[in-house]
């Protein structure tokens, strides 16, 4: 399977919103019951100053959109415009960890690596703007890709902003710098 990605556009917002209530539909089954699904529609989302600061990317196969993701270098560690205490406070490179961000799957391409690509392409942005290290709030679901990224739990915690506890994990990753 070929993948394409680009940056998200605020043109995207529709169809991207659509893919990210199906990834949360479908994807968490598996891991959480169906009032956490309910719930974590409250804190899981996307954060659209991702797409402002062209930070956020779409992933496309077939001419449809596989996943979309990014990263971030705001003090926002998950959450949607929608959410609760989001930070727009910027970070500083080498000495905060830059946060990625809104990673969702469509169902149908699920395991095919359009995660690992999302990962990669914001690890190499992050690590351009001088970053050193990479955080994240996992879900269940994708806690596996995560670890297989190189990422490490740092802390297990429960957001109840919903109204059930919807289990999470803060992981961390050093970024590996590459050949130059």
């Amino acid at each position: 399977m070929t993948f394409t990605h680009r940056f998200a556009t605020r043109a995207d917002l529709p169809a991207l919103l659509a893919l990210i209530d199906a990834a949360i539909a479908e994807l968490q089954k598996d891991f959480l019951d169906r009032r956490q699904i309910a719930s974590s529609r409250a804190i899981m989302g996307l954060d659209t100053a991702l797409v402002d600061d062209r930070t956020y990317f779409v992933v496309e196969s077939g001419g449809r959109i596989a996943g979309c993701g990014g990263w971030s270098r705001r003090a926002t560690l998950y959450g949607g415009d929608h959410s609760a205490g989001r930070d727009a406070a910027l970070l500083q490179p080498g000495q905060d960890p830059a946060k990625v961000r809104a990673m969702y799957t469509h169902p149908d391409f699920a395991r095919r690596g359009v995660g690992r690509l999302i990962l990669s392409l914001s690890e190499a942005a992050a690590a351009a703007e001088g970053f050193t290290v990479l955080e994240l709030m996992a879900t269940l679901s994708g806690e596996p890709l995560y670890r297989a990224a190189g990422f490490v739990p740092v802390e297990r915690l429960h957001d109840d902003a919903g109204g059930v506890p919807v289990p999470l994990v803060r992981m961390r990753k050093p970024i590996v710098a590459g050949p130059r």
